[in-house]
């Protein structure tokens, strides 16, 4: 099935004369560093194609002949047409291990072989001559020189091609090549692991049709390591019913090069969201307005335009509370595909099939499920990356827990409720970082943030509402002062203790929230009782009559429902004592 729609979603991006898709063969490969040359092969200089991206250099891409799949102890032998990394076109390597160096020499070797193999029409291009004159020189050891060449030294396994002075494409998009790896496509044979030249022909499991099938399946570059999408280990299935590799799982040439194609081209798209360790991909059976808004939906909003997101969200509630989704897309097909490395390939965290309406009302519930007070200042609807990255540690992506962001993505997507894990580390995080200071002023942060407090109240809304808790209360929006809770309430009382400490020693660095957070949240017994005994200082000390009135007929209020502190709270409970904080908090600080 999801082969299938990624099929389908190439042959609608090949019916799009813009979409700029690589047709069969071919392939958009970002290629940092050129050798220019002149026809009788001699070096003019190393271009430099990258451009600046954010915080990056990326290279200029190129569409080229395609990549192919090494695999094996002779993965060496195989090249690709006139265009390769630095260990190929050069014989270099970092490494001073003697088996890296053998093998990137054998690396060039090959190259120096597949150039000399080239048919005798295509030598005689200009530019492919002029490749060809290169090597018969001393092109290596000029551009092993120039000035360039150590910035081609810092990328990985750096990709290089070459161009005739005077053109303005490299030699792999000359029209000659083109028309050569044009009429290579289905010509070649596959060779397995032992070196057995095979051709093997089947039914197709993705069209249904006969034809030769794909014993390797190309690269998808989901991570740092490029790794294949439909793979076979070789001690588990490798050999099932005397089949070697992907002819375990028969799809032809032209469906594996499809819907490889079409994931490359998701994973490099605006339809991709990357957060932790998960890639989700999203796309429809015909271009929607849904399919270019996900994005702005999750993602970070750009800093030339920050209000991009909540722009987006509101869109998308609008249309979903005037059914604009559903009357224009009710039949139409919306495909979401989670993704994550591992350490052999690629696996799937999550494959979510809808029509656009039901997400669109999926990801509307979402939005508003996580609706909650906050300060003017804050935006509206925060972005998946800028929640998920509140629950972790020192707020680094990298910190995000394992599973958590495909997990909780696929909630989003379903309907249902999000991953218990979710809320544990929400609240793990708050207790944590209790008594953080700001490193510059020294001064308390606040531990139930925003995004914290969202999360927390979609958390337990979901779990009420879906699960049909029906002696429970939804938490609102912001305070809720019927709410009976007993962990709301302790919340709305710790909060309020606070703020009659902080106000009767105004420019204190320390509160009682910084050494008592976590037991009050926990274990109420074991502190509330010197809490309420220690207020009583702090209301004498303040100077305003009214003001201590004021205090002391909210705790009156906020504590008429509490006969005992309980000696402990559920982990749900401790979400409602962070929620009644946080709503007291927030309505503390409202004109």
């Amino acid at each position: 099935m999801i082969l299938q729609a990624l099929k389908e979603y190439y042959d609608r991006k090949v019916d799009d004369l813009d979409s700029g898709i690589a047709p069969e063969g071919f392939e958009k490969k970002e290629i940092p560093f050129i050798v220019v040359i002149r026809k009788d092969g001699s070096f003019v200089t190393l271009e430099d194609t990258r451009e600046q991206e954010g915080r990056r250099l990326v290279g200029k891409s190129f569409l080229l002949p395609r990549s192919k799949t090494r695999t094996g102890q002779k993965g060496f032998e195989t090249t690709f047409l006139l265009w390769d990394h630095i260990g190929y076109l050069f014989n270099y390597t970092k490494s001073i291990e003697p088996k890296n160096i053998e093998k990137t020499l054998n690396q060039h070797r090959s190259w120096l072989s597949s150039l000399e193999n080239l048919p005798a029409d295509l030598k005689r291009d200009p530019g492919v001559g002029a490749v060809i004159a290169f090597y018969q020189g001393a092109g290596v050891d000029e551009v092993q020189l120039a000035a360039k060449w150590q910035e081609c030294l810092k990328i990985p396994s750096c990709n290089m091609t070459f161009r005739l002075a005077g053109d303005s494409d490299p030699v792999p998009c000359r029209p000659a090549v083109k028309a050569y790896q044009s009429s290579l496509i289905h010509r070649e044979d596959n060779t397995d692991s032992d070196g057995k030249t095979q051709s093997i022909t089947g039914r197709c499991l993705v069209t249904g049709k006969v034809g030769k099938i794909a014993r390797i399946h190309a690269y998808t570059p989901i991570s740092k390591d490029s790794k294949s999408f439909v793979a076979f280990q070789k001690n588990a299935g490798y050999d099932s019913y005397g089949k070697k590799q992907c002819y375990n799982a028969p799809v032809n040439k032209a469906a594996e090069f499809a819907y490889t194609t079409a994931l490359n081209t998701l994973l490099k798209s605006t339809q991709r969201l990357l957060i932790g360790d998960a890639a989700t991909v999203f796309w429809s059976a015909r271009r929607t307005q849904l399919e270019s808004a996900i994005p702005d939906f999750f993602n970070e909003p750009p800093k030339d335009d920050p209000d991009r997101g909540t722009r987006a969200v509101a869109a998308l509630l609008q249309s979903v509370k005037r059914g604009t989704y559903s009357e224009t897309d009710e039949d139409t097909r919306f495909y979401v595909l989670g993704l994550s490395p591992s350490s052999a390939r690629i696996s799937v965290r999550f494959w979510k099939v809808g029509t656009v309406s039901e997400i669109a009302e999926n990801f509307a519930r979402h939005f508003g499920d996580l609706q909650i007070c906050h300060s003017l200042k804050m935006r509206e609807h925060l972005s998946l990356f800028r929640l998920l990255i509140s629950t972790a540690s020192l707020g680094k992506s990298e910190n995000i827990p394992p599973n958590l962001a495909g997990e909780t993505m696929r909630a989003i997507l379903e309907g249902r409720p999000y991953p218990q894990t979710l809320l544990q580390t929400v609240i793990r995080r708050i207790r944590t970082e209790q008594a953080r200071k700001d490193a510059k002023s020294g001064k308390s942060l606040p531990n139930v943030t925003y995004p914290r407090a969202a999360l927390i109240k979609g958390c337990l809304n979901r779990t009420i509402r879906i699960n049909n808790h029906e002696d429970e209360e939804e938490i609102t929006v912001s305070l809720d002062k019927e709410n009976k809770n007993i962990g709301y309430r302790l919340g709305r009382l710790f909060a309020t203790l606070e703020k009659i400490q902080a106000e009767s020693h105004p420019g204190i660095n320390s509160t009682i929230r910084d050494k008592f957070y976590g037991a009050a949240s926990s274990s109420p017994v074991t502190v509330f009782g010197n809490l309420m005994r220690l207020k009583n200082h702090h209301l004498a000390k303040l100077e305003s009559k009214g003001r201590r009135v004021n205090f002391e007929r909210l705790i009156g209020e906020v504590a008429f429902e509490i006969k005992d502190f309980p000696a402990h709270l559920k982990l749900e409970d401790q979400g409602r004592f962070a929620i009644g904080y946080y709503h007291q908090m927030h309505d503390f600080y409202t004109k």
